[in-house]
């Protein structure tokens, strides 16, 4: 055991982390990314090492901000540091990384130590991509989910069934759930609806409404407006609710990998006691999943879960070969939402998409005409009314109106330069020529289509405009729409050839349930 003094380090870790001089970490026979435990006044902790040669005295020890604030340790003071033994949870990733099937209790460690920060990124990388060759049992998904539900906030809920809806994304421009929960609220139903902000996308719910209402609400916060209005719409990422899954998807994102798509869904909504779920799967042919064949697959597997972790599930395919609505981007989004919900009707497909949803949570109630029901509520303007009160226990004006939302000053359109009909929309280039103009991070920019699949366009005829907040990005955004096919316009003969190779028709929507 070595006693060394502690150097206080002006950087953050959200790890516990430690730095060692080259000389001291041989003495105690540690090497970087190892384990030493430290003690101080009849306290112990296990922290990550790292090595410096300069950064460093001999005799020293560097700690990162966080530790020293959180463990109320000063700088100076004096700590008795040994070699530690690696965390139990590390022999059960190399299980796992050998292909075999880990135990409950074996799932519990890893998620735990994950939580605990016990486990270095590498570690962590590990496991993931582990998951990724090997797969996993259902047994395992429910552990993980159960699991990663448990190991943060639970939201509960006195005397009230829970309902949810989750889309797996893939669709631009999918600004249901504005619609979807106060219209279910609306019907008197409970939906405490946690979203995500975007990270390859254009735009997040959490994005969308944040251009409406307040969306970064505490638990407590969120646990009021839900008792008072039957619902909420905030970001996830402000409450601790399966806290292991954004850890997971720090590592999966760079990797373009998603090995925790069926326990990072399930595992949200178990902590926010979710009875009833509706799951989106958007199928089409730049969507996550291409086809109907696919689509059971996925939703098989998300209602033999929800058996398991006692969670109903229905899961639904909707049509995703072109933006949903016409607009792209947080603030032309909920511009497009809100005034769907003020006035009762909107784009088709967009109205159509959110009726469906909710009408298969009213079903769940035993409501046999669901999608009426929804339709009902935001024609009479109960969904709107409801939305109102939403806003307002969020901390929001009641009384936003849809130009009251900012979007980009800077603005271009695109012209068409033949005349015919459009054949296809590409998914794909959407979302590029969104993020180029400056969305998500802008909330302003983004895209407002004039023409979808199947509308006749003359040669000259504005097909879109692209919005930004400054001429910089509007300009690298009509650069990626220059270089890139965003829309095919033609004679209605050619579409097969050009876009589907298969040719035939798609189901526009179904429904699996069990």
């Amino acid at each position: 055991m070595m006693q060394l003094r502690v150097r206080l380090l002006p950087l953050e870790a959200e790890k516990p982390i430690v730095v060692l001089n080259n000389d001291d970490a041989d003495e105690i026979d540690v090497k970087p990314l190892e384990r030493v435990k430290i003690r101080y006044n009849r306290h112990n902790f296990v922290a990550i090492v790292n090595t410096t040669e300069k950064m460093v005295k001999q005799g020293e020890i560097g700690l990162y901000e966080d530790i020293v604030d959180e463990l109320k340790i000063r700088s100076g003071q004096i700590l008795k540091v040994d070699a530690a033994d690696p965390p139990e949870s590390l022999s059960y990733i190399k299980k796992k990384m050998e292909g075999m099937v880990l135990t409950k209790h074996e799932v519990d460690k890893i998620i735990d130590d994950t939580v605990g920060g016990n486990l270095s990124d590498i570690e962590l990388t590990s496991f993931v991509t582990s998951l990724y060759n090997h797969g996993m049992t259902m047994g395992e998904i429910a552990n993980l989910s159960m699991a990663m539900a448990r190991t943060g906030d639970m939201l509960r809920i006195k005397n009230k069934e829970i309902y949810d809806k989750h889309s797996i994304g893939g669709v631009p421009g999918d600004k249901t759930s504005i619609i979807v929960v106060p219209t279910v609220a609306a019907g008197g139903l409970t939906i405490p609806k946690t979203s995500s902000r975007a990270i390859t996308s254009p735009a997040g719910t959490a994005d969308r409404f944040e251009c409406i209402a307040p969306v970064e609400l505490g638990l407590e916060e969120i646990k009021r407006v839900v008792e008072k209005t039957g619902a909420c719409l905030v970001w996830g990422g402000a409450v601790d609710l399966a806290p292991a899954d954004d850890m997971f998807i720090r590592i999966e994102y760079p990797l373009s990998i998603d090995p925790f798509l069926l326990p990072s869904v399930m595992s949200k909504k178990k902590a926010v006691g979710a009875k009833y779920l509706v799951i989106d799967i958007p199928t089409g042919d730049e969507a996550k999943i291409n086809t109907k064949e696919d689509f059971e697959n996925l939703a098989d597997k998300f209602i033999t879960l929800g058996k398991r972790l006692h969670i109903k599930v229905n899961a639904i395919s909707t049509y995703a070969d072109q933006p949903l609505g016409y607009a792209i981007g947080p603030a032309l989004e909920a511009r497009e939402a809100l005034k769907t919900i003020m006035t009762g009707k909107g784009p088709a497909d967009l109205v159509d998409k959110a009726t469906t949803l909710a009408g298969v949570l009213f079903s769940f109630s035993g409501d046999n005409d669901g999608k009426k029901t929804a339709f009902g509520m935001l024609h009479s303007k109960k969904t709107y009314r409801k939305l109102q009160e939403i806003i307002e226990a969020q901390g929001g004006d009641p009384k936003i109106r849809p130009e009251d939302i900012p979007v980009g000053k800077n603005k271009a359109a695109l012209l068409s330069k033949t005349k015919g009909k459009v054949l296809w929309i590409s998914n794909k280039v959407v979302d590029m020529v969104a993020r180029g103009a400056g969305a998500p991070k802008y909330k302003g920019a983004g895209i407002l289509l004039n023409k979808k699949i199947g509308d006749k366009v003359k040669k000259g005829e504005k097909i879109l405009e692209i919005y930004a907040e400054n001429s910089t990005r509007l300009n690298q955004a009509m650069k990626i729409a220059g270089k890139s096919e965003i829309m095919k316009i033609g004679k209605e003969s050619t579409m097969a050839l050009d876009r589907f190779p298969s040719g035939g028709e798609r189901e526009r929507t179904f429904i699996l349930e069990r």
